[in-house]
């Protein structure tokens, strides 16, 4: 049995991570996703976590140095929570898995970018380098803390880029710990790395990278674990993996594209809406995609405030993008008259594609009139947004056109607007759009979805749905909502068996 040394007393006195803790270590188990940030910022939210292995050798205590392997660009940092196991643990279930965490202390989960390629999936040789997982400085005893109530930090060069807690982890620890104890053995001394939260990026040598972990409050910390980055001086051997990198590499290694100083994806390539996407999307109503957004994390892509001239319509299509400024008569004398920025998103907008305009929710003037509207509605657009007003609002209306508009108003554009420029990231009605956004809107309300995700939540929107049928089957029936919504045990076994002969009729 590994036995730490714990004092808590009036200086919060912790154990240091030394030289035994490390030797002590069997394995090193990483989570790949669990923050919601991460999920976000990824465009892919697992649901179930999935891990991957780091050898003991990898790693070191604070203060040390970190080779960035020669002839590689990406060393990538993520600050991470680790979980050290003090008693071995198999199959153990949720309510006891807390109880075989012995200390949490401060990681960074170190890998180059650069080899990413090379072992499909592992990251062995990406992540798993000498050094490429530092711990420390202290460790904080498991039982002293709520692991629901953490708080991670981290800093490059000085500037803090990581700041999160563990409230809101896709899989908390103790479901780690269980989940992972239901295959194999958690030996005492086996540490966990839990996850990074957004902010992670690329450091280069010279850097100083700093994590801490400890408790929302502040009343316990681990200290700043500090690991300093050196520049490797010896190139890789040619009987093995080469680094290699590519643009994908680097906007992954930064977080994005702009992160990573590259151009703006060419709209070209950027991603689109395939007919069977698009049909998905269409049998789904909105409030069952809200709830798999927010089961993602992304509580703020809502489109608010705003009434539909068509509302028996549900609408699908990519976003483009029209931003108005406040009127000042200068510059509304060079940008408002001509073919200036509103004519231009009218006149470019696609087939099947819905303009979103940015009014920043002034009601005193019309974003958009009949003319443009029609114009729109003859080159094919799927829908018109606007958190502003509407003119010639009975003609607008009148279209087949949804035109989804803040209220009716008489006034022409110079009134509060200026038309500014199109295709760019907006604000409206509450949340950012961006072009080549997916754009669904119902009766229920607007939604802006993520690309990266789309298909994913589409899927998992079906099945959603073809669960509440079942539930709103069996409610019709006489059936209480007691561990019906949602399904317990029993009635998912039976709600398979429902499902699994719609199946067998439909074929």
């Amino acid at each position: 049995m590994i036995v730490y040394d714990f004092v808590l007393n009036e200086e919060t006195a912790l154990e240091q991570v030394n030289g035994d803790t490390l030797a002590a270590a069997r394995k090193v188990i990483a989570v790949h996703i669990n923050y919601p940030s991460r999920a976000a910022q990824r465009g892919r939210t697992p649901a179930q976590p999935s891990y991957f292995l780091k050898p003991s050798s990898s790693l070191a205590m604070s203060g040390n140095a970190v080779e960035r392997p020669a002839g590689c660009e990406l060393l990538g940092y993520e600050g991470e929570i680790a979980l050290v196991i003090g008693k071995a643990a198999r199959r153990v279930n949720l309510e006891d898995a807390w109880s075989h965490v012995a200390a949490i202390t401060a990681s960074n989960d170190l890998g180059v970018y650069d080899l990413r390629y090379a072992d499909k999936g592992s990251n062995l040789r990406s992540k798993g380098g000498d050094g490429f997982t530092p711990v420390g400085p202290a460790l904080i005893p498991a039982d002293a803390v709520n692991p629901a109530r953490l708080r991670i930090r981290a800093w490059h060069n000085g500037d803090l880029v990581q700041d999160d807690t563990t409230e809101d982890l896709l899989f908390p620890f103790d479901r780690l710990v269980a989940d992972l104890s239901q295959l194999l053995t958690l030996e005492e001394g086996d540490i966990i790395l839990t996850g990074t939260p957004a902010g992670a990026s690329v450091a280069k040598p010279g850097d100083v990278l700093e994590v801490e972990v400890g408790t929302a409050d502040g009343t316990l910390t681990t200290g700043r674990l500090v690991t300093r980055v050196e520049e490797g001086t010896t190139p890789f051997a040619d009987f093995g993996a080469q680094p290699k990198v590519d643009d994908l590499q680097r906007e992954e290694a930064y977080g994005s594209r702009a992160a990573a100083g590259l151009p703006a994806a060419d709209a070209a390539a950027a991603p689109r809406l395939s007919p069977e996407l698009k049909a998905k999307l269409e049998s789904v109503c909105t409030a069952t995609l809200s709830s798999q957004l927010r089961k993602r994390g992304l509580n703020n892509v809502s489109i608010d405030g705003l009434t539909s001239t068509r509302p028996e319509k549900r609408i699908v299509g990519l976003a483009r993008t029209l931003r108005y400024v406040p009127n000042r008569e200068d510059l509304f004398k060079t940008h408002g008259g001509g073919f200036n920025a509103q004519k231009r998103a009218i006149d470019s907008v696609n087939e099947g594609e819905i303009l979103v305009m940015e009014a920043r929710g002034e009601k005193g003037t019309g974003t958009i009139g009949d003319i443009l509207a029609l114009r729109a509605q003859v080159r094919g657009a799927a829908a018109i947004i606007t958190d502003g007003g509407v003119r010639d609002f009975s003609a607008v209306a009148a279209m087949e056109l949804p035109t989804y508009y803040a209220n009716p108003h008489p006034a022409v554009l110079g009134r509060r607007h200026i038309p500014w420029d199109t295709d760019i990231t907006i604000a409206c009605g509450g949340t950012t759009v961006q072009p080549g956004d997916i754009i669904v809107a119902d009766a229920d309300g607007i939604l802006v979805i993520p690309p990266a995700m789309a298909e994913e939540v589409a899927d998992d929107s079906i099945v959603q749905e073809r669960e509440e049928t079942f539930i709103a089957e069996m409610v019709e029936k006489g059936h209480s909502v007691d561990g019906l919504y949602p399904l317990n045990a029993e009635w998912r076994a039976k709600y398979n068996e429902w499902d699994a002969m719609g199946s067998r009729q439909s074929e």
